[in-house]
């Protein structure tokens, strides 16, 4: 039996076991809880990389003395910088962990839900809807088939309305973490939304440049929302909701 066939036939079980409180909704409402166990699973990392960004706030005065020391050799600066964070087992990067460990559990919905079959059979997940919009359909077939206000339109509107709030609500919270930063000295966000230490961030190739930009990734899972199946946007909208309150709890 291949991935994908025992991958759908744990969604259909799961949809099963929901049935009897989520009805023609059940598969969605599976969908949810599987995300919700994946996120379970890679807490612990979150919890990590949360540890982590203590860790490199608290190398902050020995970063600040390198820096003072290499004024006037940045590639030195850079490499005293890097030894430090390797000398020390912290690393710039940790945050990235949980996301990238969750890449193939978004691929395969994605997969599952484009597949007409699975196992040589016909795939009936597709056959499953969130309230009116089927599972496999994307936000185009909501518009070719009543337009942005039909039934289906209306499941997308929320769901876009969910991920702009969360959006929302990590943008307000970085953008407070910088001005606290800059008023303390103590530089520039990290892409969790808690100040990141500044001098890693100048001297590490590219994560200067990561960390102006992170405020305004959640905004583009709008845009993964409307092109992938509505599966796998649930995912997507799950996902990212858990992030927010998830990071709002560990770097508060």
């Amino acid at each position: 039996m291949s991935v994908l066939a025992v991958f759908a036939t744990l969604v259909e079980q799961l949809a099963d076991l929901l049935r009897p409180l989520f009805h023609a909704s059940a598969a969605a409402a599976a969908i949810v809880l599987f995300t919700a166990l994946v996120r379970l699973l890679v807490h612990p990392l979150s919890r990590a990389a949360a540890r982590g960004q203590k860790a490199r706030a608290a190398l902050q005065p020995q970063v600040a003395e390198l820096r003072e020391r290499h004024a006037r050799d940045p590639e030195k600066l850079q490499r005293a910088v890097l030894d430090l964070h390797a000398r020390e087992q912290v690393s710039p990067l940790s945050g990235c962990l949980p996301g990238l460990l969750q890449l193939p559990a978004f691929f395969l919905l994605c997969h599952l839900f484009s597949s007409t079959t699975v196992g040589g059979e016909t795939n009936s997940l597709l056959t499953h809807r969130l309230l009116t919009a089927p599972l496999g359909d994307r936000w185009a077939d909501a518009l070719a088939h009543g337009g942005a206000f039909g039934t289906a339109g209306l499941v997308y509107a929320g769901l876009f309305a969910v991920v702009a709030v969360v959006a929302g609500f990590g943008y307000v919270r970085t953008k407070r973490a910088t001005a606290a930063a800059q008023t303390a000295g103590a530089g520039s966000p990290s892409a969790t939304g808690s100040p990141a230490l500044p001098d890693a961030a100048g001297q590490v190739p590219g994560l200067g440049a990561v960390q102006r930009v992170a405020p305004f990734l959640p905004f583009l899972t709008l845009v993964t929302v409307a092109v992938v199946p509505l599966a796998a946007a649930l995912y997507v909208v799950t996902s990212t909701t858990w992030t927010a309150v998830e990071r709002a709890v560990l770097y508060r």
